[in-house]
């Protein structure tokens, strides 16, 4: 019972020197991990490479497992653990490694690991941050409403404009289907043209500038709604915040 007790002071607390230096060894193997899978995908690399890749992985992912079970084992609650936000985290972050052996395909997915270094906040309690992301998502929730109905109205002017150049430019000219000509009107409005799908008619280029012109609203509409939100937020807090300094 004693062993538990200070396993769990290790790796589920942050207070103690152990338990700090437990946390930032593991952030440091995640990042390593997460730079080998990256490193791992050139293909000159991992042709040289390949059996130091393949070595290394299976350790860390070992270790990982090993981690895992350890934190279900001292958990007082361990299916709490296991269905928390973390608990799933660190599930789907040794997973592809095994699904690998059956899924070759699935080992490219241990970036996923890269969701562990949240932790890094709760480690170097840095709280100010994670109120700033509390803020941010009580804007976005509040905005939720404004925020559907934009982009209903944005796919919406997707779909159509893609109908109409799929009908004006034809086959002829790389509108090869009305699919097409939407995926064509959201790049055009997001990004102003990838350049592989280019109207030839002066119809066609007239509505594309059209199209380029409200792509800027694309970006500065959700920006101005949310930043009303969050100031809305800020406002409901500050009477809070008058009453707590004068109490």
């Amino acid at each position: 019972m004693k062993l538990k007790q200070q396993l769990h002071q290790i790796i589920f607390g942050t207070e103690t020197k152990a338990g700090r230096t437990f946390d930032l060894v593991l952030l440091w193997l995640i990042l390593i991990s997460i730079l080998l899978v990256i490193i791992e995908s050139v293909e000159s690399l991992n042709l040289k490479y390949s059996a130091f890749f393949t070595y290394s992985e299976w350790i860390l992912t070992i270790i990982f497992t090993i981690e895992y079970f350890l934190r279900i084992w001292i958990s007082p609650k361990p299916f709490n653990y296991m269905k928390s936000f973390f608990g799933l985290v660190d599930l789907f972050a040794i997973l592809p490694s095994f699904l690998s052996l059956f899924f070759p395909g699935f080992h490219s997915l241990r970036t996923i690991r890269t969701l562990r270094l949240i932790r890094i906040f709760r480690i170097l309690n840095l709280s100010r941050y994670n109120q700033a992301g509390k803020h941010i998502l009580e804007s976005l929730n509040a905005s939720k409403a404004k925020i559907i109905v934009f982009l209903t109205t944005v796919i919406s002017i997707a779909i159509i404009f893609g109908t109409i150049m799929y009908v004006l430019e034809g086959k002829e000219n790389g509108f090869t289907s009305i699919p097409r000509g939407i995926y064509w009107a959201i790049v055009t409005m997001t990004t102003v043209g990838f350049g592989d799908i280019v109207p030839k008619t002066n119809i066609g280029q007239f509505l594309s500038g059209i199209l380029m012109i409200l792509g800027y609203g694309v970006i500065a509409v959700p920006t101005g709604i949310v930043t009303i939100e969050m100031a809305n937020q800020k406002e409901k807090q500050c009477p809070h915040c008058k009453k707590k300094i004068s109490s």
